[in-house]
């Protein structure tokens, strides 16, 4: 079949009844194996930087970096594909947003219309605030103060009350509420606590990190789907990313993009086979994420307004 003839949906109506049942198989095994993995690097980063050995500055940023990256397994839990079990990608979720200063519960409404409304101006959330379109726009987002000021305030929203989202249905409004307050004080609890001990650690293992990891994930972000056609095809309006193994394990197998957005009940350690079956109807990839921001400068550079920027 020709390449442009085919879109995300007739791609996943041509499955086989076994490879559908292959593709969306849960593991409780290979989600712990995975997030074990991912604690060990943790922890590595942690002693290292705890025990103040040589070049312990340096340890500060590869933690950061694992710590931010999270939000790819809190992602993946708001499609409750990580995990076979409930609780554990309810829990696991509810973990990763609580170090993100992230409501899990909150942004799995969010992330679903994003996925309902894929890149289109007018609905999908993710594309609301001020347009990249100039340079200095750029090195802004990638700094990672948005998205601060974005988690704080949706936090601080939610814990008030304030969660008239359209995407929100009014049942799960209470327990929205209910979250960014519990969150709200363990934070203060925590707050209190380095306080009374006269103890830096949470700074230094948590708040320093996170703030200097912030713009590795921006920089990853920003190519999923920025400079995508708004169009319905998910195979057109989400790139996947070809890169290394590491970047792959870092992001839970996530720069399978277009794969994602294609068939999102593909977890995470069956989309290297799902791109196999769609790699060929691909129509929006890059090799590499230093490439496509190296694109995005030198596109920005040359004043380069076009409809699709955003």
């Amino acid at each position: 079949m020709d390449q442009n003839s085919i879109d995300h949906k007739t791609l996943v109506a041509n499955l086989t009844d076994d490879q559908r049942l292959s593709l969306t198989e849960k593991s409780d095994l290979a989600g712990l194996w995975m997030t074990a993995s991912h604690v060990v690097g943790l922890l590595f980063t942690g002693v290292w930087i705890t025990g103040s050995f040589e070049f312990w500055q340096v340890a500060l940023v590869l933690h950061g970096i694992q710590l931010v990256f999270l939000f790819t397994l809190l992602h993946e839990t708001s499609h409750n594909t990580p995990f076979a079990s409930l609780f554990l990608n309810r829990w696991v979720g509810r973990i990763c947003g609580f170090v993100l200063f992230l409501p899990a519960e909150w942004f799995r409404y969010y992330h679903l219309a994003h996925h309902r409304h894929t890149h289109d101006p007018k609905h999908d959330p993710e594309l609301a605030g001020p347009p990249i379109n100039t340079l200095a726009r750029y090195w802004f987002v990638v700094s990672g103060l948005p998205i601060w000021k974005f988690h704080f305030k949706t936090l601080f929203e939610n814990a008030l009350g304030n969660v008239g989202y359209d995407y929100l249905p009014d049942a799960a409004r209470p327990r929205v509420t209910r979250e960014a307050r519990m969150m709200l004080l363990i934070y203060s609890g925590l707050l209190a606590g380095s306080l009374y001990f006269t103890t830096t650690t949470l700074l230094f293992v948590w708040i320093v990190p996170t703030i200097l990891g912030q713009p590795f994930l921006r920089l990853y972000l920003l190519a999923e789907h920025r400079r995508c056609p708004h169009v319905a095809n998910m195979l057109e309006n989400s790139r996947t990313t070809y890169t290394n193994s590491i970047v792959r394990w870092l992001a839970w197998n996530m720069p399978y993009h277009a794969e994602h957005h294609a068939y999102p009940a593909v977890p995470f350690h069956k989309l290297p086979a799902f791109h196999e079956v769609a790699k060929r109807h691909l129509q929006t990839t890059q090799t590499g994420y230093t490439a496509f921001n190296k694109d995005e400068i030198t596109a920005l550079m040359g004043g380069k307004r076009r409809e699709q920027v955003l």
